[in-house]
């Protein structure tokens, strides 16, 4: 009889797929059984011109690239033709994670299809699930699970302290929710009175919305409460914002669609 853990793994395999993009690649997950979805970093497939996804059976096929999500490193892949007998990932929230927790990754390091390593988380916030789970090149996309095989996060990237970096699960859950959703166009830079814009790209959200460089968004002391608040608007946004050393704060919505 198999144990539980051994039966998670399997699990995760099975929703875990080789990516296959140009002359690199690395893993994703199946997130969707019926139209054949798969998450990834968007790293793993930049610039490709053409992109496959080998399944846990052996097939491979064909793939195109829906939509990414830069600033997150994510990106949605679409099989060309639908496949029969899909599973897909089961994902649990990354919010309640703890250090200490037993975690587990599994991707295609090296050319290793289907590779297993397991670690502990390190730490969690909005950003980043940090774990000591080893991974290498390939397992960019690939799934960091908990101990039933449900997916926290995926993998992004090794700091130079060996700890892996994965995108929270909460963060993705909510990319494959709203995938639709246009960039704001804008850069900004923490400060004591909040965050300044350096940057507005023409043509955006913001540039439309008349926000200039050196405009003060005071209601936000980090970049990850601005991103969390963008992330979960719905048509638009209100943002408060101080202009030219004018303790005078004005706001503006901002129309995302």
């Amino acid at each position: 009889m198999k144990s539980a853990s051994e039966t998670a793994v399997e699990r995760l395999r099975r929703v875990t797929v080789q990516v296959l993009a140009g002359r690199g690649g690395g893993s994703g997950v199946i997130t969707s059984a019926t139209s054949g979805e798969v998450v990834t970093n968007s790293h793993v497939v930049q610039n490709a011109s053409t992109v496959q996804v080998g399944l846990w059976d052996g097939r491979v096929l064909a793939a195109e690239v829906a939509m990414r999500h830069g600033s997150r490193d994510l990106a949605i892949l679409r099989l060309k033709q639908p496949a029969a007998q899909l599973p897909a990932a089961e994902f649990a929230a990354s919010g309640g994670l703890r250090a200490g927790q037993f975690v587990m990754a599994i991707g295609n390091p090296l050319g290793f299809v289907g590779a297993l390593s397991t670690g502990v988380v390190a730490g969690a916030s909005g950003e980043w699930v940090q774990a000591t789970a080893r991974l290498a090149p390939g397992n960019s996309g690939g799934p960091l699970a908990d101990a039933e095989g449900r997916v926290i996060g995926i993998n992004t990237m090794v700091t130079n302290r060996g700890v892996g970096l994965a995108v929270p699960s909460d963060v993705v859950q909510a990319f494959l929710r709203r995938p639709q959703q246009a960039p704001i166009g804008l850069a900004v830079h923490p400060s004591a009175e909040g965050l300044v814009i350096t940057q507005v790209k023409p043509g955006s959200a913001a540039a439309r919305a008349s926000l200039l460089v050196g405009d003060i968004l005071p209601d936000f002391l980090s970049v990850e409460r601005l991103r969390n608040y963008i992330e979960h608007a719905r048509d638009g946004l209100r943002l408060n914002f101080r202009r030219g050393g004018s303790g005078v704060v004005r706001h503006v919505t901002v129309q995302l669609a």
